[in-house]
C-alpha cells in the first residue's frame, strides 16, 4: 500500500506526540510549585511540619483565618492597593504622554531624551537606593506612600515610555492631523484620539506598572520603615525568623497576594500581545 506523502511542514505521528508530550511536562513543572504551595496553605495548623507527604489531607482554612485576624495583614494589603495603583494611574499617564511626545515631536534634546530613558534601564535597583532615599529624606517622603510611588516611577516609567513611543509609531501620523483640521489641540489629539487607539499599549504599561509595585521588596523596605506604613512584599518578612518560619502564614498570604494580580492579567490579558508585539516592531 502506497503511503501518504506528508506536506512540507507538516508533522508526523511520533513528532506530535513528542510535541504534546513535551508541552504537558513543562505544563506540569509550571504548575507544580503553585499547586504545592496551594495545598501546603490548606494544611491544619503546624501541618507543613509532618514528614509524611500528604498532597491533600484534613484541608483547614485556619492559616487565611490567622493571615486576616491576627496579623498586620489587611493594613499591608491596604498599603500595596494604593500604592499599586497610584503606581500604575500614574504611570500610565506620565509614559503614555512621554513616548507620544517622544513619537510626535521633534525638540532640542530629541535624541538625548531617548537615549537617556534606555541608559536608566541599565542601572541596577540597589545602586539607586542610597540616592533616593537621601532625595525622599530631604522632602519628606520615607514612610509616605507618595515617596514609594515616586521611586517606583523611576523604574517603570523610562522603560513604558520607550515601549509607547514604538507602539506611537506604529499609529498612522494623518489621524492626528484629521484630529487637528476637526478643531483639536496636540493634546486633545493625543487624549481623545490616539490614546484610544493605543488600548493594547496601555494595558502593558498598566500591567508592567501595577507589577513592579506590588511585588517589589527593596525599595519598599528601606523607604517604608514605620510597622503600619509597610506594604506585602515586606510585611511577609515577619513570618520567616532566624531559627523559625512560619510557613503556614507564608503559604496562605502568598496565595492571598497573588489573586489581586491575577484578576489584573485576567483584565488585561487580551491585549498583552498586540501591546507587546506592536511596542516591539518599530523602534
Amino acid at each position: 500500500m502506497k503511503s501518504r506523502t506528508r506536506r512540507r511542514g507538516e508533522r508526523g505521528r511520533a513528532a506530535s506526540i513528542g510535541l504534546h508530550a513535551g508541552l504537558l511536562a513543562a505544563v506540569a513543572v509550571s504548575l507544580f510549585p503553585v499547586v504545592w504551595l496551594v495545598l501546603t496553605s490548606l494544611k491544619p495548623r503546624d501541618g507543613w511540619l509532618s514528614a509524611e507527604l500528604r498532597f491533600f489531607d484534613d484541608p483547614s482554612l485556619d492559616n487565611y483565618t490567622r493571615v486576616l485576624t491576627a496579623t498586620a495583614f489587611p493594613q499591608w494589603l491596604l498599603n500595596s492597593v494604593l500604592t499599586a495603583g497610584l503606581s500604575t494611574l500614574l504611570g500610565v499617564f506620565l509614559s503614555a504622554s512621554a513616548g507620544y511626545a517622544i513619537s510626535r515631536f521633534r525638540f532640542p534634546g530629541h535624541r538625548s531624551v531617548m537615549w537617556l530613558l534606555l541608559i536608566t534601564q541599565m542601572f541596577p535597583v540597589a545602586i539607586l537606593i542610597v540616592p533616593l532615599y537621601n532625595l525622599m529624606a530631604a522632602l519628606g517622603l520615607l514612610n509616605q506612600i507618595p515617596g514609594l510611588v515616586i521611586a517606583y516611577m523611576t523604574i517603570a516609567v523610562p522603560f513604558c515610555a520607550w515601549m509607547m513611543k514604538s507602539y506611537f509609531d506604529s499609529v498612522p501620523i494623518e489621524i492626528d492631523q484629521a484630529g487637528m483640521v476637526d478643531g483639536l489641540t496636540p493634546f486633545g489629539v493625543f487624549w481623545r484620539v490616539v490614546l484610544p487607539l493605543a488600548r493594547p499599549g496601555v494595558a502593558v504599561t498598566a500591567f508592567y506598572c501595577f507589577i513592579t509595585a506590588w511585588g517589589e521588596v527593596g525599595y519598599a523596605t528601606v523607604f517604608m520603615s514605620q510597622q503600619d506604613k509597610r506594604t506585602l512584599g515586606v510585611g511577609l518578612q515577619q513570618f520567616v525568623g532566624r531559627h523559625w518560619s512560619d510557613w503556614g502564614l507564608m503559604t496562605a498570604s502568598a496565595v492571598l497576594i497573588a489573586i489581586p494580580a491575577g484578576v489584573v492579567f485576567l483584565l488585561v490579558q487580551r491585549h498583552l500581545v498586540t501591546g507587546l508585539t506592536a511596542g516591539a516592531t518599530k523602534a
